[in-house]
């Protein structure tokens, strides 16, 4: 399985960075997982057949288990996406196979990213019964 994270904006912040990157190469253990920065929407990978979550304020909340549940029953290769400032189009929003939200508040996209990662190694470490999610 393949999961990739797409997020607009520039990371700058150095121990965000950081965190994240830890969380991607935990994620190698798991899947083919990959991070990468696109400039806005046009630059998003229009891979239909893999399952695409955007984070947004007007999506689902999920347990951490629920979305251990997506990713194990998704049976395809996964693509997130993490807005920027302007959050996204109604078109791009359309195109979602699923909306999701971590928080009812409005993040910075450099922490959504490191939340974000986090979770998917957290729904892998549960799919596995690692003791990391105890």
């Amino acid at each position: 399985m393949r999961i990739q994270l797409f997020y607009i904006g520039k990371a700058r912040s150095r121990p965000l960075n950081q965190a994240a990157q830890e969380y991607a190469t935990r994620l190698g253990r798991y899947c083919r997982f990959e991070m990468r920065e696109i400039k806005g929407e046009k630059d998003a990978a229009d891979d239909r057949k893999a399952l695409r979550i955007l984070l947004d304020p007007l999506g689902e909340s999920l347990s951490s288990d629920q979305l251990a549940g997506v990713v194990e029953k998704a049976e395809r290769d996964i693509s997130f996406y993490v807005g920027g400032a302007d959050g996204w189009t109604d078109e791009f929003r359309a195109s979602a196979d699923r909306l999701l939200s971590l928080s009812k508040m409005t993040l910075p996209h450099e922490l959504a990213r490191v939340m974000l990662a986090e979770q998917i190694y957290r729904a892998f470490t549960i799919l596995r019964n690692h003791p990391y999610p105890r």
